[in-house]
Parts: structure tokens; sequence; C-alpha cells
């Protein structure tokens, strides 16, 4: 048991201080006894997340849903070194989560590509700045370009491109440098359903190949459950993990497929009967 800085309650999970196994061969994501909270307008705080425990194990796919404004982005980005956690541990390879780390990828709901640079120029980019030489850079963008359906608009612009195809440069931008650690933030969310269907296969393919850990955050469960092996259900604000869905479905998936297994079907209505608890409760 350990007691929360933020709120002075007693949190149910492990001591923080007590080491489990991390980096190879152990959990790659470690988040121990974690508790958040932001100012509120009034100057009051306002705590997000309450008591997390969580960990990912070394190529593991775990998708994280929950209410609207349950912590889920807040969790991410204490992973991602982007907050600082006020109660509690966060690891990443076994120590604490830095910017910039080249293992670590970050795939957000849109895009972000840089409007002067060609998509074979978004592509590259992370590599570029990581010093690859260009050769090296052009070879691995190309490669990934032609995996998502885009070897023939290596040359084009991004205003050239429709919302899907640009989300296809950034997801070959964000593999470009072989990460050992996704982390996705609903990446699929703003695009039509038939490009989101197309979409999600064809990352859970490029994923397949890479091996690497995957963290994503989604509010879209048929995502959740045909993408990971774990499904983290979280309650409404404060967030607290309620329950740990394990997926037993077999692999490679299809998320089109996916429709007529009854397995699916029957997850589905677990997760949904539970997370509307929750988004009636909020």
């Amino acid at each position: 048991m350990i007691r929360s800085g933020v709120t002075g309650e007693t949190i149910d999970g492990p001591d923080p201080a007590i080491p489990t196994p991390s980096g190879p061969g152990g959990s790659v994501v470690r988040v121990a006894g974690v508790s958040h909270s932001f100012a509120a307008p009034d100057g009051s705080r306002r705590l997000v997340l309450d008591g997390i425990d969580l960990e990912i194990r070394r190529g593991e796919f775990v998708a994280i849903v929950g209410p609207s404004g349950c912590g889920k982005t807040t969790l991410l980005n204490l992973v991602a070194g982007l907050v600082r956690a006020e109660v509690g541990i966060v690891e990443v390879h076994g120590g604490r989560p830095k910017l910039g780390d080249p293992e670590v990828g970050y795939l957000f709901a849109r895009d972000a590509l840089l409007p002067w640079r060609t998509v074979l120029g978004n592509a590259e980019l992370a590599l570029e700045i990581a010093g690859v030489a260009k050769s090296e850079r052009v070879r691995r963008a190309e490669e990934l370009l032609a995996s998502v359906g885009l070897a023939d608009s290596a040359n084009a612009y991004p205003a050239q491109l429709s919302q899907g195809m640009r989300q296809r440069v950034a997801i070959a931008r964000t593999l470009a440098t072989r990460p050992d650690l996704l982390m996705l933030d609903e990446p699929f969310s703003a695009l039509d359903a038939q490009t989101k269907l197309l979409l999600q296969d064809t990352f859970s393919q490029l994923w397949a190949g890479l091996g690497a850990t995957v963290v994503l955050i989604t509010h879209d469960l048929s995502e959740a459950i045909s993408l990971a092996d774990r499904v983290v259900l979280m309650t409404a604000r404060p967030g607290r993990i309620k329950r740990v869905f394990e997926v037993d479905l077999p692999r490679p998936r299809s998320v089109v497929t996916l429709q007529s297994e009854e397995a699916y079907h029957r997850m589905y209505q677990q997760l949904w009967s539970e997370l509307s608890e929750e988004v009636v409760r909020q």
C-alpha cells in the first residue's frame, strides 16, 4: 500500500520502491503507484490519475480505453516523458523517460507533417535528425512509403494528399527509426470509416514485422480488440484501472474479418458493458 501525495488517500497496489524486472527480458514500461493532477481555473488541483499500476512487456501491444477526460493521454505523456508524475514511478527501458529517446516513437491523431517538405522528406525527417546518412535514410523511407502504399507519391507535398494519405506518411515517419516502443494517441480517429479500417490493417502488418512494444490510446473498442494483446479499461476521472482484458484471438488478425468472429463480439459486449457504466457515472 502507498499513500498519495496528491490526495492523501491510501492507494492499493505494489510499493513503487520495490524493484521489478525491466529492460531486456522484462517490462519495457513500468508505471507504479502513479497519481497526477492539474491546476483547475479556481486555483485548486484536479486529480486526473489516481494510483495507476501497469507493466507492459517487451513486444506486447496494449490498448488503453476509457471515458473522455479519464487521463488516458496524460498517462501516455507520462510514459513519453512529456510530463513528470507528481506521485509514483514511471520507467521506460528501466530508467526515467526522456525526451528525444530514439527508441521511442509517438504517433498523434493529426499527422503534423511539415508542409514545405515532400512526402519523402517528411518520411525521412526523424532519420535525418538522428544523423543517419542520406542514402540510408532515403532507402528506409522509400521502403516504408511503399509498404503503406505511397511509393508513387514520394515527391508530392502534404497539401496534395488526402487525410488518409497524410496519416500514412506519419506512420512511415514514426516507424522509420525502428523504435522499440511505439506510443499511439488515437492515430486513426480523424479518418473516414473505410480508410480507418485499411490503415488499421496496414499498421497491424507493419507492427508484426517490427516487433515493437505498443501502447495505443483509443475510444474505438473495435480497434482496441482487433489490434491489442491486452485492453486496459480505465474508470471515469480520476482515472484508475478498472479491469484488464486479455485478447485471446489468434494472430495474424484482420480488423475486417474479425467482424464475423463470435469471440470478438463477446469481448466487445463485455468491454462496452463496463465502459458504459463509467460513461454514465461521469
